[in-house]
């Protein structure tokens, strides 16, 4: 929890990223991999593997599993870059309440009651002419 003298916008905790060299690796080889996916993807599109012939749904599919291969071998790369290679970082927010996000007054927030001003209007209903 972020101590009381804490301010908007301060950093809160800092932590170097790790930095490791299996993780480079392994980013490394997924992206090479990344690299032969969109290749057979691009030539697949390219020579017309989807096109209607005798086994184009076979085609379609293998150009749609390349692709998903693409993007969750994509996704992994993220996921390693973000976890071994960014700093963690938390940083002070200011918590705003619900009836500030509404341009609420703060002696607003409870609203009004039935019976607020009750006498005025009736005073009003009777004597249209009455003024406050």
């Amino acid at each position: 929890m972020p101590s009381e003298g804490s301010t908007y916008g301060d950093i809160h905790r800092y932590e170097p990223a790790r930095e490791s060299t299996p993780a480079a690796v392994a980013i490394v080889v997924l992206t090479l991999l990344e690299v032969v996916l969109v290749a057979l993807f691009t030539f697949g599109l390219l020579t017309g593997w989807g096109y209607p012939r005798q086994f184009a749904a076979l085609g379609n599919m293998f150009l749609g599993g390349l692709l998903a291969g693409m993007f969750i071998n994509l996704a992994f790369i993220l996921v390693l870059y973000r976890k071994e290679f960014l700093p963690d970082v938390m940083i002070v927010k200011k918590r705003r309440r619900k009836w500030e996000d509404l341009y609420i007054r703060e002696e607003d927030v409870d609203g009004k009651k039935l019976t607020d001003g009750m006498a005025d209007n009736f005073k009003r209903a009777v004597y249209p002419y009455y003024k406050r």
